[in-house]
């Protein structure tokens, strides 16, 4: 599949350019879109593994599967999309990178400034006090982290099913999407809330609408250009487009 000329002639013109990424770019770095069906979790409900009730219920349930996921992330490289991405913060004047991932794969690959609109596994706070963790998480079977300030339990820094999005993120991200002159959705289903709402809001406010999914979506009917490539290999694609233009 071919990039669209008028497309990269856009982009050429863009100054503000806003990307939203989600598990479709980190499943081809081999992180599975939050649990492998064939795996050893497939048994658990999410909303018992990612969930205020399924933390205070079985709380070490949680933190087994918690370290199970960071054992995969930390052995997780990032791929072409996340580097291609990269490109685009030194190529466009201005650029906010939002994610929708946990696994800082991004900031792995070296871009900057991302807005991680569900957290992130890497880091932990205390359930009780909100304290952040820097201690040792990896116990003997049985136990689990501590906060040393209150005695509360310690949890992942993501956000789990039935949470709030952080504030500061989202009003930054709702400020991208309205301001962009360019919006890509990349690797999401668009059907996450609110995050979903983000293409919508880019839309409305003038912005070019653009999606990289092999898979048609609920947001495919609604942009201005579908690539139909994975991310990995659309991103690329559309950087070497783009210097092939500026030269």
């Amino acid at each position: 599949m071919h990039i669209p000329p008028n497309l990269i002639e856009a982009l050429a013109e863009a100054n503000y350019v806003a990307v939203l990424t989600g598990a479709g770019i980190s499943a081809e770095s081999g992180i599975k879109t939050f649990r492998d069906p064939d795996g050893l979790w497939a048994k658990f409900n999410p909303m018992e593994l990612a969930s205020i009730d399924g933390f205070m219920s079985n709380p070490q349930r949680v933190w087994e599967w918690y370290q199970y996921r960071r054992e995969i992330i930390n052995k997780a490289q990032p791929n072409p999309g996340h580097y291609a991405l990269v490109e685009f913060e030194k190529i466009f004047p201005q650029f906010t990178l939002i994610t929708q991932n946990v696994d800082r794969l991004h900031q792995k690959a070296g871009s900057s400034n991302v807005i991680e609109l569900h957290g992130n596994i890497l880091e932990n706070h205390c359930f009780s006090c909100k304290e952040p963790y820097h201690g040792e998480t990896d116990l003997p079977e049985g136990h689990i982290p501590r906060c040393p300030i209150c005695g509360g339990m310690i949890r992942p820094s993501v956000v789990w099913f039935g949470e709030a999005l952080p504030i500061d993120a989202l009003e930054q991200a709702e400020q991208a999407a309205m301001e962009c002159d360019v919006f890509f959705s990349i690797g999401t289903s668009a059907e996450v809330y609110p995050a979903a709402n983000l293409p919508y809001v880019a839309k409305r406010s003038g912005a070019i609408l653009v999606e990289v999914n092999p898979n048609p979506t609920v947001l495919s009917p609604y942009v201005d250009y579908k690539i139909s490539l994975s991310s990995a290999v659309g991103l690329p694609k559309i950087v070497e487009a783009l210097k092939e233009l500026k030269k």
